[in-house]
């Protein structure tokens, strides 16, 4: 199935619109005046019915010969035309002879006797005297009019006058002008909807998808201007929204820990300065595992990934339990990890993290191990040495107590709180509580 772009959609519609209005508009205006039209030759007819009928009769006061008559009627019935009175009119004599006519049927064809024939059935189906009758041929729409012409108070000659009550060709010549100002008034309101529709639908609407195909070939850094005062607008600015949060979510992910999945330093730094950027009061808790090293060194660096992700478990299960919702998990690199929390969650989330580590990461020591309660292992001076098993240090900085202007200050505060928590030999949480 053929797919058609949207401006040609707008375009076809409204065509259709257009042209359903305009034969709408035309159908109802040639209604309207063929009516008026048909009420009008009605009136015509009786009023020119009331002229023949009293022109002719006083013709015939004074009785002459048919030869005489048929010449005054011929001069009558071309008066009667040339003044609009009747459209086609005879005079017929009682033995069906046409003494005038301006019919060009009867005068070819000659059918008086049919016209007096029907004269005659339309008399007796009245059952009385009248002064005319009239028949309608629903066909043609044309009205007869038959008028009984009396000399001596006998009917000598029947006059046949004939009205079209319906026009069409001058109904629509009649409304041809409204009709042609209507449709040209169509055309150009048309045309500026149009412009309408396509400036403030059709074309931001193309602008969005274009730029969503430009979004979706890795260009992040594409913004749309649309200016129309309205939702679409509203949309256009949910757009540019969308991309600055989908290229911070490339960034983030990028620069995320390919063994835990969680944010990495760049991403670290970006949440920290955010934070002291809205002056928003936070504890920003540095993670790492003591005697790790050794761990590896006697276990392999496939079981130190597993003790990275236990640990990753370990802080996330805290912060969800015992933290906020809008808490932060990031992984530094290796064994140390950083959590931004409230002042009031961190002493929660720290003993949580305390609790669960403790109680599970024996289970990651063979039996031997977790029996000596240590690992024999050469140290950093490549001599033999015992290693309790491993502890998780944890050293706060706040700017509860005091101001932390940028993420390399709240670091640097952070080297000597974690020396502190490391020499405790334990897992532990210290948290900065100088004011100065």
């Amino acid at each position: 199935m053929p797919k058609f772009k949207l401006h040609v959609r707008v375009a076809l519609l409204i065509t259709g619109l257009s042209l359903l209005f305009i034969f709408i508009f035309t159908s109802i205006q040639l209604k309207n005046h063929l009516e008026r039209l048909s009420s009008y030759n009605k009136y015509r007819a009786r009023v020119g019915t009331i002229i023949v009928k009293t022109t002719l009769e006083m013709l015939l006061k004074d009785m002459q010969t048919e030869e005489v008559l048929s010449g005054i009627f011929e001069a009558a019935i071309e008066s009667f035309s040339k003044e609009g009175v009747v459209e086609k009119i005879s005079v017929i004599s009682m033995n069906g002879v046409v003494l005038a006519t301006n019919d060009a049927i009867v005068k070819e064809f000659g059918e008086s006797k049919r016209d007096l024939d029907t004269y005659q059935n339309l008399s007796r189906e009245s059952g009385q005297s009248s002064w005319f009758y009239s028949a309608i041929n629903e066909k043609t729409r044309v009205i007869d009019i038959f008028i009984p012409l009396s000399v001596d108070l006998a009917p000598k000659y029947i006059v046949k006058l004939s009205f079209s009550i319906v026009n069409m060709s001058q109904a629509i010549v009649d409304t041809l002008i409204p009709i042609s100002l209507t449709v040209i008034a169509v055309v150009i309101g048309n045309l500026f909807l149009g412009f309408v529709l396509l400036k403030t639908v059709v074309w931001p609407v193309e602008v969005l998808n274009a730029a969503t195909k430009e979004i979706a070939s890795g260009n992040l850094d594409l913004k749309v201007a649309i200016k129309t005062n309205d939702e679409i607008q509203e949309l256009g600015e949910t757009f540019n929204e969308m991309t600055i949060a989908l290229k911070r979510m490339k960034e983030r992910a990028e620069n995320a820990n390919p063994l835990t999945k969680l944010p990495g330093n760049n991403v670290i730094r970006e949440e920290v300065e955010n934070r002291i950027k809205r002056s928003n009061l936070f504890v920003a808790i540095h993670l790492d595992l003591d005697n790790f090293k050794m761990y590896n060194d006697r276990y392999g660096i496939a079981k130190g990934d597993e003790i990275i992700k236990f640990t990753s478990r370990v802080l996330d299960g805290a912060i969800k339990s015992s933290g906020n919702a809008g808490d932060f998990l990031g992984h530094e690199g290796g064994d140390d990890f950083f959590i931004i929390t409230t002042p009031d969650k961190a002493d929660a989330i720290t003993q949580k993290i305390i609790h669960d580590f403790d109680s599970e990461i024996t289970g990651f020591y063979s039996q031997e191990d977790r029996d000596a309660g240590y690992i024999i292992e050469k140290d950093r001076r490549g001599e033999t040495a015992k290693f309790p098993l491993m502890t998780i240090s944890m050293a706060g900085v706040t700017n509860q107590l005091r101001p932390v202007s940028s993420y390399a200050e709240l670091t640097n505060i952070a080297v000597s709180i974690k020396v502190k928590a490391k020499q405790e030999k334990k897992s532990n949480f210290i948290l900065d509580r100088r004011n100065a």
